[in-house]
């Protein structure tokens, strides 16, 4: 993983997403498409590098989480603005989706 996007955990997660624009990506290691997104999210931490965090949460080890976010499908893309859910994305997206949805935080 590049090192411009966070690894997240159930221990650092809440503190992770509390300041600012964040992006995390739900994800499981088996999950076809969430290892097609990887590089997808790569490019577009690169591009808003800065002015918004990029963060990854494995849901087979941050259950407690997930759950609570009512995570049913992978890949989901929940961007957080200062500790707040505002908006989610279900399934592989393109660069250019991901970068106008982080866009639409910062308004």
């Amino acid at each position: 993983m590049a090192d411009n996007i966070k690894k997240l955990t159930e221990d650092s997660f809440h503190s992770e997403i509390g300041k600012g624009v964040v992006l995390v990506d739900f994800y499981a290691d088996w999950c076809g498409p969430c290892r097609m997104m990887t590089p997808v999210l790569e490019r577009v931490a690169n591009d808003v590098h800065g002015s918004a965090t990029i963060a990854k949460l494995d849901i087979d080890h941050a259950q407690k989480i997930a759950g609570g976010f009512q995570v049913t499908s992978v890949p989901t893309l929940i961007l957080f603005k200062d500790g707040k859910e505002v908006g989610r994305l279900v399934g592989l997206r393109d660069a250019d989706t991901v970068k106008d949805f982080i866009s639409s935080a910062k308004k």
